[in-house]
């Protein structure tokens, strides 16, 4: 595991707070490690209590290091579509080298060459995705590194967000105590791990359905086209099933998450429960079709008004239908109620990993798969190895396996940082930088 590349994502939601850890091994991901803890300080994706965010980073933090034994200090920081404002860009360097072989820092220069673009002040540019580059007019290439050309360019999207609410996301992150290696756009990195090429290609919308929001995404001819953000998410269910049941929200919540159901016509009357009527002791007995008919509700108002959204953006075919994902996608009856609403072919997406094969980890996992493309193509680090004194616990306790535990063993110091690695500026720095301009 040593001589793999080890990578952390930080998915920040309304509901949860979850952290991923993977080992890429040939292009291979595997998960080694989870954290997932309920969020406080957030509402419908936005941070309103910097402290409290803090507090749940950290606990998913601690939850994940608990599993893979050693400390995570750095992390890839998914933002969401909040105040997101997406346009085309493109950048134009010459070839530096002599002998006109394209290198990593000419990948660079026209990555950098691509933000050159006026933004709003209160703006600030989070990513720029390339699209395609192009090497002396011959278009569609992915990874121009190696290539023999005069001129590179770059065809990509420029991703930029609130320059407030990118400050608090990076500074609740930095007081957590974890380094930002990268900063990506959540529905952007979900679509990545949760769609297919030729869905892409074709046009396709993707429903995150999510504690505190719905985030909308379409993506055609292979790229993110619009995103938008609906305010409604398993947030506004929960409330739905305490008043519909006159119960409390923490029994509602339980309600729902072991006897939930979306669509009224599969329910079960056979399936029976009791709620304790808030203000008393007193239980009620409901069953499932009862609580199917307020999920439902709410369920079908989210679909229609995402159905509404892709129209407002000028989108009328999908040849790829719809792919719906985010916690609350796995609630049984979510997929034949959205068939139904949608009237086209949809399915519901689930990281195919163990430990985290349900529809919450979807942006959790695209996040690193993303990343780490991205990062490959640009010639940049965003991974780390496991710790020597990691390694060198794991080799003790393999060997008190087969022997008698020796002596204690003064362990190896950690690899001191060099004086220019202390000085390069992190991604985060760079931002809050740019931040106070």
């Amino acid at each position: 595991m040593n001589n793999n590349e080890l990578y952390v994502s930080l998915d920040i939601g309304t509901s949860n707070t979850k952290v991923i850890v993977g080992e890429m091994t040939d292009d291979s991901l595997n998960i080694i490690g989870v954290g997932n803890v309920p969020s406080e300080g957030l509402k419908k994706g936005s941070i309103v209590d910097i402290d409290e965010t803090v507090h749940s980073i950290r606990k998913a933090f601690d939850q994940a290091e608990r599993m893979v034994g050693f400390p995570l200090k750095k992390a890839i920081v998914g933002v969401n579509g909040n105040y997101i404002h997406i346009q085309d860009t493109n950048g134009v360097v010459a070839v530096s080298s002599e002998n006109k072989e394209i290198h990593v820092e000419d990948v660079r220069r026209v990555m950098e060459a691509a933000q050159v673009v006026s933004v709003p002040h209160e703006q600030l540019i989070v990513d720029v995705v390339p699209k395609q580059f192009i090497v002396d007019g011959r278009d569609e290439i992915t990874d121009p590194k190696k290539m023999l050309g005069v001129r590179l360019e770059v065809e990509g999207t420029l991703i930029t967000g609130s320059k407030t609410i990118l400050h608090n996301l990076l500074r609740c992150v930095e007081r957590a105590g974890v380094e930002i290696t990268d900063i990506c756009l959540q529905p952007l990195a979900a679509g990545s791990a949760a769609l297919s090429k030729d869905e892409k290609n074709l046009g396709v919308a993707m429903i995150d359905i999510g504690g505190g929001s719905t985030t909308v995404a379409v993506f055609e001819q292979g790229h993110l086209k619009e995103t938008a953000v609906i305010p409604l998410g398993g947030e506004n269910i929960t409330k739905d099933v305490s008043i519909g049941l006159r119960t409390s929200t923490e029994e509602a919540e339980r309600v729902k998450k072991q006897f939930g159901h979306a669509f009224y016509d599969e329910a079960s009357e056979d399936e029976v429960f009791e709620v304790t009527v808030i203000g008393t002791n007193q239980k009620q007995s409901f069953t499932q079709q009862e609580i199917a008919n307020i999920i439902e509700a709410r369920v079908e108002e989210i679909l229609e008004i995402a159905a509404a959204e892709i129209e407002h953006m000028g989108i009328t075919d999908l040849p790829g239908g719809f792919v719906l994902t985010g916690g609350q996608a796995a609630m049984p009856g979510v997929l034949s109620l959205a068939q139904e609403v949608l009237r086209h072919n949809v399915r519901v997406a689930s990281p195919n990993y163990i430990g985290v094969r349900d529809p919450q980890y979807m942006t959790g996992v695209g996040l690193i798969q993303f990343a780490c493309r991205n990062a490959r193509i640009q010639g940049r680090k965003i991974g780390f190895h496991m710790p020597e004194e990691a390694v060198q616990e794991i080799a003790v306790s393999h060997e008190e396996e087969h022997h008698q535990r020796p002596e204690a063993q003064q362990r190896p110091k950690a690899k001191q940082k060099t004086q220019a690695e202390h000085n390069k500026p992190s991604k985060m720095k760079k931002l809050l930088s740019m931040f106070w301009e």
